[in-house]
C-alpha cells in the first residue's frame, strides 16, 4: 500500500460509495414483473460497518434509484443515501454543507465516468479494479478487488489502516 494513499486516508471523516459496479458487480437483473434485484457482498457490508464503528461517516450516491439499495443502506445503517442523482459532485456539495466537512476529508469509491468528477475532487478518490480505464487513470488508487467482490471492504480497511484503527476494528471480533 502506497504511503500516498495512507497519508490521504488519515484525514478521512466521510466515506462515499457508488452502487452499481462498486457495491455490486455492475450487472442489472430485471424480473418478468419489471422488478429489479442486485447482489451485494457481505465482506463489503462488514467493512462499512467497521468504518462506521470507528467513527467515519458513510454515504451512498447513486445515479439509479431502486428500493433494494434503500433496503441495503438501511440494513447497514448508512445514514446518507442519495439515489437518482446523476451529478454526484452537486450531491456531495450538499452533504458536505450539512456535515461541515471539506473535500479533503472525503474518500470516494467509484467505477465509471459519472464518478470521475468526485474522484478527482476528494482527498482520497479511488476506483475499483474493473473500473473504466479512464477512471482508473485519474484515481488516487485502485483496489485489487473488483466491484461487488470485496473492493469496498478493501477501501474501508485502507482508511482504517491509515488512521491506525484496523487492528482494533479486527480485535473487536476476537
Amino acid at each position: 500500500m502506497s504511503t500516498d494513499l495512507l497519508k490521504r486516508g488519515q484525514q478521512i471523516k466521510l466515506a462515499v460509495f457508488d452502487v452499481d459496479g462498486v457495491l455490486t458487480d455492475g450487472r442489472l437483473y430485471f424480473l418478468e414483473d419489471g422488478s429489479e434485484f442486485k447482489t451485494f457482498n457481505t465482506l463489503d457490508g462488514q467493512g462499512i460497518k467497521m468504518l462506521m464503528a470507528a467513527g467515519v461517516q458513510t454515504a451512498i450516491i447513486s445515479g439509479r434509484k431502486t428500493p433494494v439499495v434503500e433496503r441495503r443502506a438501511k440494513n447497514l445503517g448508512i445514514p446518507h443515501l442519495y439515489q437518482g442523482r446523476e451529478d454526484k459532485l452537486v450531491v456531495l456539495d450538499e452533504l458536505l454543507g450539512q456535515l461541515n466537512l471539506s473535500y479533503e476529508q472525503v474518500a470516494y469509491l467509484g467505477d465509471d465516468l459519472p464518478d470521475l468528477p468526485v474522484i478527482r475532487r476528494v482527498g482520497l478518490g479511488m476506483a475499483v479494479a474493473n473500473a473504466a480505464s479512464f477512471v482508473r487513470e485519474h484515481a488516487h488508487g485502485i483496489t485489487q478487488a473488483r466491484g461487488g467482490e470485496g473492493a469496498a471492504r478493501e477501501f474501508c480497511e485502507l482508511i482504517l489502516r491509515a488512521q491506525g484503527r484496523l487492528d482494533a476494528a479486527n480485535a473487536a471480533y476476537l
